[in-house]
């Protein structure tokens, strides 16, 4: 079953359904047909968004750091030392004017001055030196307070002569500038975070570029090279359809395989039953692949359809057949495949899945048809929320597509309902498996079994429904399947239609057939009952859980009254008596409700037939059968438990002590023609 989900689910996913008439175009293909929109249609461009994006962050200039005060500082004191070297070398009168020129130009930053501003500089008088020098102090201040980006220090230096004073002659002026310009340095540094923050920011202030099309307007003309922006926009209207490529099917199929694994895992750990039971095992892999295909047919390419996708369908069906359990596993399943094929993933993924999960949720006890219509009712809110909480927040909303939407998700859970109610009727009979409403259904006087019960063996019908009460009662004390149980009691001896006349509850009194027969063929024919039981319960297509109450219910006890008299006409040996004739076959109960019922159909026979005339003899005999039917090993096959057994105890012993309490006797009345008899 696995293998079939994950073929199937893989072909689903990667492969088109139907032939359709989208393209198979890439970018720089020619297109080879006048491609029109099929419809009206207004998206957001990412292209055209991602180019305006990127002239926005090309706009944005480079950020610097501020001014480096520190450095400033260092660079003035720098230049106050290599002004003061150079007045040293300025006052040097022994000194040749080469060696004064070598020691001038050994200074690293005025490697590169041109020997005539050196030569310039050792000629200025003292007085002219003093002013380059206190000018040049205050040429290096400024520049170095406003700022000397890193990269653009050329620009800085050309900006020098215009700060020189102009009370400086030009040799002067000429010496200042370039010794200025040499011992300006950066100060102010490229900011990458800052410059990069700016650019975001930038970039998130571009708005979506809307691109629209109307019904019938040319998108790709005939002969054109397809470029990005073709593509972009065929792909919005669903005309395009991409290459299948081994790959795509590859990176399918491992996506398949893992959810059918993480489903099965799922299933062992909370609901092994769905995994080992072959009936239940093939239902879900039938309701998952007829799931698959319509998410397959009904999602892609739609706009208003995809909301009528029926994924809540299958949670309640998953959930009432299945288990509560399954329902959310395949709820979950399902909302990832749908989130696989749509056009708008996320959406229709959390439409899909939450309303799976309240559909399912909301089934706890889905006890008749107008429970799936009230989880159907929950089902559509939760569809409008979600719809309402992804187009509420778009910039765009086209009003008729946002309210066609919603009508959808509405409808959505009514058709998921009925469509649910239908499959039930069907899935019943089919995988044999019971459903509450199926139970129900069963449960109804009007079934032609029970009629001919009622017509048939009117006895055993009135016990059958005694049986039915006081197991009923019981299984709600236990926390069994109530509605099961009752259905099952219903049932249990349906067989003595067959012969109503050789039980005791449909004989008249006085009349007793058994009593002209041997104990070894009364045996056969009470025994015989359940054979007649099961064959009628086949013929009458009852589930298999039913059925199972009526050999369950007497398991390998005993026909005890007929054993002790063929003991008694064998002159009291019981070894001359083979007691496996008396002998019911089997087998033990194998469930709570099929014991309850076993435990019911002896306590209500020895009451009835003993009548105790307190409530101590009633405890006492109904003790009898729970006694007898633990040492006799009848209850060892079920989950039943001592705790268990004793709340049933007091189940029956309450319900039985309404039934068979005792009465007033009335003296008879004459009755005449005026007066009716009393009747009680």
């Amino acid at each position: 079953m696995a293998v079939v989900l994950v073929a199937l689910a893989t072909f689903l996913l990667a492969f088109p359904l139907f032939p359709s008439g989208r393209l198979v175009l890439e970018e720089g293909d020619v297109a080879p047909r006048d491609i029109r929109a099929p419809r009206r249609i207004t998206f957001d461009s990412e292209i055209r968004t991602m180019e305006q994006q990127r002239l926005a962050e090309q706009a944005v200039e480079p950020v610097y750091t501020p001014p480096d005060a520190a450095l400033a500082r260092e660079q003035l004191d720098r230049t106050q030392q290599v002004l003061d070297y150079l007045g040293s070398v300025h006052a040097d009168t022994v000194a040749t004017p080469t060696q004064r020129r070598a020691w001038l130009l050994a200074v690293p930053e005025l490697a590169d001055l041109p020997i005539e501003i050196a030569d310039g500089l050792l000629a200025l008088s003292d007085e002219s030196w003093g002013r380059v020098q206190l000018e040049t102090l205050s040429v290096v201040d400024e520049m170095m307070r406003r700022g000397v980006v890193d990269g653009f220090v050329d620009e800085a230096w050309q900006a020098v002569p215009l700060l020189v004073g102009l009370d400086l002659s030009p040799e002067e002026a000429d010496v200042t500038a370039a010794l200025a310009r040499r011992l300006i340095v950066a100060n102010s540094f490229y900011d990458a975070a800052a410059t990069q923050a700016a650019r975001d920011q930038a970039r998130e202030q571009v708005p979506p570029v809307l691109r629209n099309y109307e019904a019938g307007e040319i998108v790709v003309r005939e002969g054109k090279r397809v470029d990005a922006l073709d593509l972009e926009a065929l792909r919005e209207l669903g005309l395009q359809q991409s290459r299948t490529s081994w790959v795509d099917v590859a990176g399918q199929g491992l996506l398949a395989l893992a959810a059918v694994v993480l489903l099965g895992l799922f299933l062992a750990r909370f609901q092994p039953d769905v995994l080992w039971e072959g009936r239940k095992l093939l239902l879900l892999g039938l309701l998952l692949a007829l799931f698959f295909f319509l998410a397959r047919l009904l999602v892609p390419d739609r706009t208003v359809l995809q909301y009528l996708y029926p994924a809540s369908a299958l949670a309640m069906l998953a959930t009432v057949t299945l288990g509560q359990h399954t329902g959310l596993a395949v709820s979950l399943l399902m909302g990832a495949v749908v989130g696989l094929i749509a056009n708008q993933p996320l959406e229709l993924a959390s439409y899909t899945v939450l309303g799976g999960l309240v559909a399912t949720l909301s089934l706890q006890k889905a006890d008749h048809p107008g429970a799936l219509f009230r989880a159907a009712l929950f089902v559509a809110m939760v569809h409008v929320v979600v719809l309402l909480g992804f187009q509420l927040p778009l910039e765009r909303t086209d009003l008729v597509d946002v309210t066609l939407s919603l009508l959808a998700a509405i409808v959505n859970g009514l058709v998921s309902a009925s469509m649910a109610l239908g499959l039930l009727f069907l899935i019943g009979p089919l995988f044999d498996i019971i459903t509450t409403f199926r139970l129900i259904e069963l449960s109804r006087p009007d079934q032609p079994l029970l009629q001919r019960l009622l017509r048939e063996s009117p006895g055993t019908y009135h016990h059958s429904l005694m049986v039915a009460n006081l197991a009923e009662q019981a299984a709600e004390r236990i926390g069994a399947n109530a509605l099961l149980t009752r259905v099952g009691a219903y049932y249990h001896d349906v067989g003595k239609i067959a012969r109503p006349y050789f039980f005791v509850e449909n004989q008249m009194e006085g009349v007793n057939p058994h009593q002209q027969l041997d104990p070894r063929t009364s045996a056969d024919i009470i025994i015989q009952h359940v054979q007649d039981g099961l064959e009628l319960a086949r013929r009458y297509r009852l589930p298999s859980q039913i059925r199972a109450f009526i050999p369950e219910h007497h398991g390998t006890n005993r026909a005890s009254f007929l054993y002790e008299k063929a003991v008694e006409l064998a002159g009291g040996d019981a070894s001359l008596v083979d007691e496996s004739f008396f002998r019911h076959r089997g087998p033990k109960p194998q469930s709570r409700e099929t014991a309850l019922v076993m435990l019911a159909d002896g306590s209500e026979a020895i009451v009835r037939a003993n009548r105790p005339a307190s409530p101590e003899e009633l405890a006492e005999a109904v003790q009898k059968i729970f006694d007898r039917a633990i040492r006799s090993g009848q209850l060892d096959e079920c989950p039943i438990t001592m705790k268990d057994l004793a709340m049933v105890q007091d189940s029956f012993i309450s319900t039985l002590k309404g039934v068979f309490h005792p009465r007033i006797h009335y003296p008879e009345i004459a009755a005449t023609e005026e007066e009716a008899p009393v009747l009680t």
